[in-house]
């Protein structure tokens, strides 16, 4: 084996191939049929969309759980350790199950090089063979159709939501990245469309492809009482009296929606009955999204790093509100449109922290601080995670809150100086 510890293999993979972002599947596809890795042997379901990705992953994976399937679940990026990536049964692969199947690609691969993305992907799907899972959910991590999870043809294809992220990959406005991300849709396999303005390139692509499409609204509906239980239906099921959620937030009735169309897609093959979807909807959980830590002073924690997340966490600021001061800390990353994401959140914040990144592609803090004080906004000191967290120790009461978004990178190294803990 090339390395000894896992850290080691990510640290040498970062700087393996000459761009972090390199889309394509002709490399990655290659090394995945040297490893016998496709056909997949077991039902996929993939998951794309701007906003809500995560989520649903974890909603399909707590449902089907429940229903007795053994699960693998791929996600990114990680908020504190590389293992949250791959779940399998519920449970984060171990170091020494991840460096297995590294190693394994690595003497496959041979001559050909891959990003750092793709390498955890093969990963993922390796695992999966050798642990025997009985369904794959997977997570798209950049648009759809070039992405290095789009290598498996999956029996049903997930679109959460369209938005504008993304723009020096994916295109400029909502048509072009819907036709990116649709480009998971497989001919005559199912896909379901869980968000809202779905833009007509989804529709045609889902057309030319003669692939079935279920979208929100249309062929499956949700109605949500004012108990916060809720309804689902389609032309051929009704589930009355589901539980909420337990992920936070409003918008995981429309998560779940879409996560139970695609179940209901595949139910000839993996049947969920309703107890069983109602307790995988009990159980979900995601940590960083919208996640409350109570106390005298709440924290809300939320990777929200676009103006559509940024809106939701907004939103759920103003539907819990406290009675003190909202102490605001943002780090985001330089290549992401700061401006849609203050004016989403502005309103509802009292005084700024911008957040110093050890992370080359982060925007500056005082760049971000220097767009506030112009905005008119009341900054109150910027540095890195440990020196905001004394800082912020120091001037908030009981009553307040301290909201901390912008990026998985901005909730992780709160997340650190928070807990004192190395992950």
């Amino acid at each position: 084996m090339r390395f000894g510890t896992l850290d080691d293999w990510l640290n040498w993979q970062a700087s393996l191939h000459p761009r972090l972002v390199d889309p394509g599947l002709d490399r990655v596809g290659a090394v995945a049929d040297r490893l016998g890795l496709r056909p997949a042997a077991v039902p996929v379901i993939t998951v794309a969309g701007t906003n809500g990705k995560g989520s649903s992953v974890a909603l399909l994976d707590a449902m089907l759980a429940a229903a007795g399937y053994r699960t693998g679940a791929y996600t990114s990026p990680h908020l504190l350790r590389y293992n949250e990536r791959i779940r399998i049964a519920g449970e984060e692969a171990p170091d020494e199950a991840i460096m297995a199947a590294f190693d394994a690609i690595d003497r496959a691969r041979g001559e050909i090089s891959l990003s750092y993305f793709e390498f955890g992907t093969l990963a993922a799907l390796w695992l999966f063979r050798e642990r025997a899972v009985d369904v794959m959910v997977l997570e798209v991590g950049l648009g759809g159709r070039l992405d290095a999870v789009n290598l498996l043809d999956p029996d049903v294809a997930l679109l959460t939501s369209i938005g504008l992220d993304h723009a020096e990959w994916l295109g400029t406005d909502r048509d072009a990245i819907g036709r990116e991300k649709a480009g998971i849709l497989r001919a005559g396999r199912p896909a379901v469309f869980a968000g809202t303005a779905m833009p007509a390139s989804v529709r045609d692509h889902a057309a030319a492809l003669g692939a079935p499409l279920r979208v929100a609204g249309e062929a499956f509906h949700r109605h949500v009482a004012d108990d916060g239980t809720w309804s689902w239906w389609s032309a051929t099921q009704h589930l009355d009296g589901l539980p909420a959620p337990a992920l936070p937030g409003g918008m995981q009735y429309a998560n779940a929606a879409g996560a139970l169309a695609a179940l209901e897609a595949l139910a000839d093959r993996l049947p969920v009955p309703p107890p069983a979807a109602a307790e995988g909807l009990r159980r979900a959980r995601l940590p960083g999204r919208l996640q409350v830590i109570p106390g005298p002073v709440e924290w809300l924690l939320d990777v929200a790093h676009n103006a559509d997340a940024a809106a939701v966490l907004a939103a759920e600021m103003r539907r819990r509100p406290v009675t003190g001061r909202c102490h605001a800390v943002l780090g985001i990353m330089a290549r992401k449109d700061l401006g849609p994401v203050l004016d989403a959140v502005a309103a509802g914040v009292d005084t700024w922290w911008p957040l110093s990144l050890p992370d080359d592609e982060a925007r500056p803090a005082a760049e971000v601080a220097a767009e506030l004080r112009a905005r008119g906004e009341p900054v109150a000191g910027t540095g890195d995670a440990d020196a905001l967290l004394r800082e912020l120790t120091a001037a908030v009461k009981p009553g307040d809150r301290v909201v901390v978004f912008g990026s998985f990178r901005t909730v992780e190294e709160m997340t650190r100086a928070r807990t004192g803990t190395d992950y």
